[in-house]
């Protein structure tokens, strides 16, 4: 096969991955403008339905709590998965001991979210029964999400940290930087492009998720999915389309803008 060949199939192959991937949020954002109530015939523009997901009490609190999930639990994880990441790439654990770790690691990921989320529900059973705590809200769908999402974060900074070689950690040393300062003044500044990539991840994991938050959440702590779901019961409404729109377009600004800040950080 010519050169020109296949750079004309990797061409289709590329559209064709791309039309798979964007169309069906294309034509969710079409008939979120569809003054049609029901099906799918073009019955002429209106933004009437944004007006009323905006102005829905259970939408609005369904869009906090999903903030506030992602948002904490994206805190916590990113804290923690980096100090893991630290701990296991600049300790000199026993070999078997850090393949170990490693596959504790990677367990989070590989585990069907049904079987994680179960897992969670009787952990949180056992918990309450216990101490008297961890009633079924906000609080436990944001250790629920940190319970994966460290995992995410962890493999992103050590995949950073293994770009970084031992004789800057040693050239520190040599000129009497501390274990504090070494960590502050020189990893973090070097990881932070994974910690900040390893933080976006985490958030877009949040707000994605439906399995885990529905096993974890409480009457009180509706998120969006869960919400879009409970609706889907009932058909699919343009106020659904406008929601899923709002999603989207939210979560792609936040990915540029975090993008952007990656590479300045790089820089």
């Amino acid at each position: 096969m010519t050169r020109a060949a296949t750079s004309h199939v990797n061409g289709v192959v590329t559209a064709v991955g791309v039309a798979l991937l964007y169309l069906p949020l294309l034509a969710v954002a079409v008939l979120s403008f569809n003054r049609s109530r029901f099906g799918v015939g073009w019955q002429g523009f209106t933004i009437d339905w944004y007006a009323r997901v905006l102005h829905d009490e259970v939408v609005m609190r369904s869009a906090w709590n999903t903030l506030l999930l992602a948002v904490g639990s994206t805190a916590l994880s990113t804290l923690l998965g980096t100090m893991l990441a630290l701990g296991i790439a600049r300790y000199r654990w026993p070999r078997r001991i850090e393949h170990a770790l490693a596959t504790l690691i990677h367990l989070p990921i590989v585990t069907p979210d049904i079987i994680f989320a179960a897992a969670l529900v009787v952990a949180f059973r056992a918990l309450r029964a216990l101490t008297g705590l961890f009633e079924l809200g906000l609080e436990t769908m944001i250790i629920a999400h940190v319970t994966f999402q460290i995992s995410f974060v962890a493999l992103v900074v050590r995949a950073r940290l293994e770009t970084i070689g031992p004789e800057i950690e040693e050239a520190a040393r040599d000129l009497y930087a501390g274990t504090f300062d070494l960590v502050t003044k020189i990893l973090l500044p070097l990881i932070r492009p994974g910690i900040v990539a390893g933080a976006l991840l985490a958030f877009t994991l949040s707000l994605d998720d439906f399995v885990i938050s529905f096993f974890t959440s409480g009457p009180d702590s509706v998120t969006l999915p869960i919400y879009i779901f409970s609706s889907l019961k009932r058909g699919i409404s343009p106020e659904i389309h406008a929601i899923s729109t709002i999603i989207f377009t939210v979560t792609a600004m936040l990915a540029v803008a975090l993008q952007s800040l990656t590479r300045k950080c790089e820089t």
